[in-house]
Formats: C-alpha cells, sequence, structure tokens
C-alpha cells in the first residue's frame, strides 16, 4: 500500500489496472463498431506493448521516432500526423505509417507524390478544424484562435485533392487522394463533450464525408474514468454510423489507456520553513518527472493525504501536517502544494503521487541532471520487475 521496500524513485505500473483499461478500451471498440488505438504521446511504454496486443492492433505516431517505435516495437505500421514533416524524414515516416495525415494543403502538396513512391498503401489524411473545443487551458486547447493546426472549412475546395494524376501505378485498388479527415478537440473529456464538438464538426465538414473513407476523431476521450458515460459514447457513435456508413471511426485517446495504473513513488529528504511555509522536499521534480503539473496546472492526488485548496498559494493555509512539496531541481517554481497528511512527514519515508503513468513518462527530462526515477511494473502474480532504471549515461549521452 506504501511500497515500504521502496527507497528510492520509481514509477510504477499495475498490470491488473491497465488490463482493465485496455479490456473496457476493446469492449467500447467492439460495441460501437471502431477503431481506438494508442497514442504514444501520453503512453509509449514499449515493453508493455505485448500486453496492449492483446487488446489492440494499432498506435498513433506524431514524429520520426514514435512511428519508429509502432512499426519496430508495437509491430504494425503507424497511424501519423505531425503539424509539419520535413524533407529529412519525410520518406522514413512514410514507410512506418499506414495513415498519414497533413496538417495543411499545402503540406499535402509538397509531399503526397513523394509518400506514396515510398509506400504506395499509405492512406493520406487531412487534419481539420471545427474552430470548436471546450478545452478551457489554453495551453491545451488546439482550437483556440491563431491556431497551427488543421485547415477550417472555409479553406477546403468543393472537391478534395486527388493524387491520381501525380501517382502512376497499375494496381487500381491502392487508396488515391486525401481518403480521411482527423479532427482532435479534446483532452481528459466526457462523452456528453464529444456530442457537442461532433455537432460542429457535422455542420462545418459533412458535406465532405461522401468523399471519405475514414475519419478519425483524435484524443481526449477519457472512456476509462468512473464517471464517463460508456454507453452514451456508444449511442453517439452508433448514430454517426447510421448517418454516414461509409466512414470508418476512429480514436485514438492516450490518457484513457494509462489512466489510474500506476504511482510515482518519492522520498522525502527534507522539510524547510520560510514565512511559515513548511516544504517537504523530496527526491524527484515537478518540472522534470511531473511537468504537466506545472503546465497543465494538474495537481495531483497524493496517497494518504489531503489536497488543501488555497486562494492564495504564497500563504500557508492553517491545520496540523500542512505541507508544500518540493522537487529537488533549482528551478524556483519546483513546488506544488498544499497537501495536508495525518502525521509528520519523516526524512526517507515514501511520498506516493497517484496516477503518474500517463503523460509523465514521455515528458520526462534529465534538466539538472537529476535522476530519473526508475520504471516499473507490478505483475498479475504480485512481483515487482524493474523495466528500466537510469543514471550518469543517461543525462550525459544527451549532451553528447
Amino acid at each position: 500500500e506504501n511500497f515500504k521496500e521502496i527507497h528510492t524513485p520509481i514509477y510504477i505500473l499495475e498490470e491488473e489496472r491497465l488490463r482493465r483499461n485496455l479490456a473496457l478500451i476493446k469492449s467500447v471498440a467492439e460495441r460501437a463498431d471502431m477503431e481506438i488505438i494508442l497514442a504514444f504521446k501520453a503512453y509509449a511504454l514499449w515493453k508493455t506493448f505485448p500486453i496492449f496486443r492483446e487488446y489492440i492492433s494499432s498506435t498513433t505516431a506524431s514524429s520520426l521516432s514514435e512511428a519508429r517505435l509502432a512499426f519496430e516495437e508495437f509491430g504494425s505500421r503507424a497511424h501519423t500526423f505531425s503539424p509539419a514533416y520535413t524533407d529529412y524524414e519525410v520518406d522514413e515516416i512514410a514507410r512506418c505509417s499506414s495513415h498519414l495525415t497533413f496538417n495543411s494543403l499545402s503540406q499535402y502538396e509538397r509531399y503526397h507524390e513523394r509518400i506514396r513512391r515510398v509506400n504506395p498503401t499509405v492512406q493520406v489524411g487531412l487534419r481539420v478544424n471545427p474552430e470548436y473545443s471546450e478545452v478551457d487551458t489554453l495551453l491545451y486547447n488546439p482550437c483556440a484562435p491563431g491556431t497551427r493546426f488543421g485547415v477550417s472549412a472555409d479553406k477546403l475546395p468543393e472537391q478534395l485533392p486527388s493524387d491520381i494524376d501525380g501517382f502512376h501505378c497499375h494496381c487500381h485498388q491502392l487508396p488515391t487522394g486525401i481518403s480521411g479527415f482527423h479532427c482532435h478537440c479534446h483532452c481528459e473529456s466526457g462523452a456528453d463533450v464529444f456530442e457537442r464538438t461532433l455537432a460542429h464538426i457535422e455542420e462545418k465538414f459533412s458535406k465532405w464525408f461522401p468523399q471519405l473513407k475514414w475519419i478519425n476523431f483524435g484524443g481526449g476521450h477519457l472512456m476509462t474514468r468512473k464517471d464517463y458515460d460508456v454507453s452514451h459514447l456508444i449511442n453517439i457513435i452508433k448514430g454517426f454510423h447510421h448517418r454516414y456508413p461509409n466512414l470508418h471511426i476512429i480514436m485514438e485517446p492516450g490518457s484513457a489507456f494509462g489512466w489510474q495504473t500506476g504511482p510515482l513513488v518519492s522520498q522525502v529528504v527534507d522539510v524547510v520553513e520560510d514565512k511559515g511555509i513548511r516544504t517537504a522536499i523530496l527526491n524527484v521534480s515537478f518540472t522534470c518527472h511531473m511537468p504537466d503539473c506545472l503546465e497543465m496546472p494538474y495537481h495531483p492526488a497524493v496517497r494518504k493525504a489531503k489536497t488543501i485548496e488555497v486562494d492564495d498559494p504564497m500563504k500557508a493555509p492553517e491545520g496540523a501536517h500542512v505541507y508544500r512539496l518540493g522537487g529537488n531541481s533549482c528551478l524556483s517554481g519546483d513546488f506544488m502544494g498544499y497537501w495536508q497528511f495525518d502525521h509528520e512527514l519523516e526524512i526517507g519515508e515514501n511520498v506516493i503521487f497517484e496516477d503518474m503513468l500517463h503523460y509523465t513518462t514521455v515528458k520526462t527530462n534529465t534538466f539538472n541532471g537529476i535522476t530519473h526515477p526508475a520504471i516499473g511494473i507490478v505483475h498479475l502474480d504480485g512481483n515487482l520487475e524493474i523495466l528500466r532504471e537510469f543514471g550518469y549515461a543517461d543525462y550525459k549521452d544527451r549532451m553528447d
């Protein structure tokens, strides 16, 4: 419960919880007759891919490294989207992709013939912008005014581009032109948000649907969260199928796969006080190991501690055993607060951050040379396997 046998930082994935999420996602995909794939931007622990392959068959990538991870480690070509492909990577990305979505018509014009020559079977998509999103945090809102993501409806031609003239092949079964739309508007959203967003997507883009074979509704569909209305999502998708039976539907959540699958275990190394604020300094860092906590900002749950909401973060709330938690980097803002514990924190004891598998292991960094937490998995039999430990070489090699 408190991982008392652990004395150094570690992310711990719990296989039982992971399989529970995977089983639910697979069930939703089957009942709604759609394809749900894993987004690497939220979760990319490739040593667990054999578990994933029991439930899903594809993944989504946004870079050459992610596309290679899909092709070489997951064992299937990726559904790839990038804000901008580059001359020096696009060929290799195309080789590793089953679907390749462009962010703009100019990128399509620049590369569509080239990627066909590299991979004649690749299906080409275009990211569209419905100009509607209920994501409140501007940093994560892909449809905010001035967005760099997607093409708005007023910029699309009546007839979608076709590369049939620029690509010559005697096989008429190969895909040509833009065959799908990609639309990402959500962040840890519910089915009700998707329903409202879908109305805008259809209003803006349905006139092009007869020209398409598939539509990807992106990520942010947090269907493994306890309060998510799975039945409502399934009914929404079934209704969409009824209206547009020609379209294969894809979703690519990331957080939904890794949601509540394991904690980050850290230890108290010191307690300092200033102006009445007591800070427990840990051997992990928010900026290095939990960056979304500062970016979102996302206030994590701490095991056996009560989260204290404050109006003024520079004024300590009243109460016994109240601490701000501080990271061990030299960044002044590497802290969060406040939590109330049921005892005085002692040097060496564990502080456990819940739900720290998604958007953490993929976003961590070696700023300040701080040792990265290990990564482990608790198997179904209860045994803890260490998947990876980190050291000096991991920091040094990044500077090589």
